[in-house]
């Protein structure tokens, strides 16, 4: 098999269409490894580029070749070491296959996986495909920004696929225009003076030889100036143009008290730093409220929110409480999308489980678009998971999900943002 390495240099990204091209024909393979990967990466490096790896059987392409024609009669010998119905092992794998498995041999070749790099912004991408915040409606257009592509002039840069064909003859024709006017204008004077002169009664021979001449040169020069050029190519350019959509607002409650150990912070902690990437990706302008409770609740900054080490005991009531004094006083929900996200191991304060329940359904639903509730262990379900069960049978808009290790956070990610949530009725 012949293997051919493109070493010639792609400067100002003239390699993106071939290289999304890639992406786009093993995008399921890509995107489950990057699903993979993401529960492995430390809290610091989840939004960083990845390696991906696929493997030589998915690289594999149909090929023609030639089939054995004709009659032919063949004779196979029977053997004495299997009989009808008989299971045979499967043989053992040849060396030379690229796996780097088993002894060194002599003999044999074979490939290696293919692995290639994605980008911060590619993997980020793939990670938050398809995802959105349920719900989002247009209260006032001045704070959530989306983005759209739309046509922007011209440039003389770009790849193949954005060249615009007219505006590159145009170019051609005004540069052909320019660097022949001169020669064009004395060639028809010449020609004008020969004409004039095979007219004449007297004989000019020793002038029409010069002037021939001259007629000749000046049209092989004309000829040399080449029909299109890289200074005539015009490539259409594409720009992001801001569109206003929404003002929306997220709350971050994560429970820090005694309960909740290490593993079990650092859980939550990647749950929400995967949600401010998505907010933050999706969403230009987004406000995000952190608020840390033990016995009490504190609203904090995204720094103390992910690296204090202040615990105590529990009472989940007093994160709802900040919740809704902090919308009181800054968020109006007739002009606000408001959303909310609570962690918690479940544990807490029994008489304060049923109060937490009327907080959520009274007080914080009536005025969000949506909330989600992540239970993070591997115990039975504690009290606020069987309260909030009463809230979940009545309000569609509340979503509650279990963690019990690493690997389940980003499933959980994707179930509890994924689109075409039902909306609220």
């Amino acid at each position: 098999m012949a293997n051919f390495i493109d070493r010639r240099l792609n400067s100002k990204n003239k390699s993106t269409v071939n290289r999304q091209r890639f992406i786009r024909r093993y995008k399921s393979q890509i995107k489950k490894s990057v699903e993979q990967t993401v529960n492995k990466r430390g809290v610091t490096d989840v939004d960083k580029g990845e390696n991906i790896t696929i493997t030589k059987k998915d690289l594999s392409e149909p090929i023609f070749h030639q089939g054995k024609g004709g009659i032919k009669d063949r004779v196979h010998p029977g053997n004495d070491q299997y009989n009808e119905g008989d299971q045979i092992k499967r043989p053992p794998q040849q060396s030379g296959q690229g796996n780097g498995q088993g002894e060194a041999s002599n003999s044999g070749e074979g490939e290696d996986d293919f692995v290639f790099s994605i980008s911060k912004d590619e993997y980020l991408n793939l990670l938050f495909e398809d995802l959105e915040l349920p719900n989002l409606e247009e209260n006032q257009l001045d704070k959530l920004i989306d983005y759209k592509t739309v046509r922007s002039g011209y440039c003389a840069e770009g790849v193949p696929s954005n060249i615009d064909i007219v505006k590159s003859l145009q170019g051609s024709i005004a540069r052909r225009i320019a660097m022949t006017s001169t020669k064009r204008k004395s060639l028809k004077a010449l020609e004008e003076e020969l004409t004039e002169l095979k007219q004449d009664k007297h004989e000019h021979i020793k002038r029409i030889k010069a002037i021939t001449l001259e007629i000749k040169q000046l049209k092989a020069k004309i000829a040399k100036v080449p029909f299109i050029d890289t200074f005539d190519l015009r490539f259409r350019n594409y720009a992001k143009e801001a569109v206003p959509t929404s003002k929306a607002v997220m709350f971050c409650l994560m429970d820090v008290s005694g309960s909740m150990d290490q593993a079990t912070k650092d859980i939550a902690k990647r749950f929400y730093i995967l949600l401010y990437l998505f907010l933050t990706r999706t969403y230009k302008t987004i406000d995000v409220v952190y608020i840390r409770h033990h016995t009490q609740a504190k609203e904090v900054d995204e720094q103390e929110f992910f690296y204090s080490q202040e615990t105590g005991g529990t009472i989940a009531s007093s994160a709802l409480e900040l919740m809704i004094k902090v919308i009181n006083d800054r968020y109006n929900p007739r002009e606000w999308n408001i959303y909310g996200a609570q962690a918690s191991d479940g544990d807490n304060w029994a008489d304060d489980s049923p109060h937490c329940r009327q907080l959520m359904s009274k007080k914080i639903l009536p005025i969000s678009r949506y909330f989600a509730y992540i239970e993070i262990t591997q115990r039975p379900h504690q009290t606020l998971w069987q309260q909030y069960i009463q809230v979940q049978e009545q309000n569609s808009h509340f979503a509650m999900q279990h963690i019990k290790t690493v690997e389940d956070i980003y499933p959980v990610f994707r179930e509890l943002f994924k689109k075409n949530i039902k909306q609220v009725a």
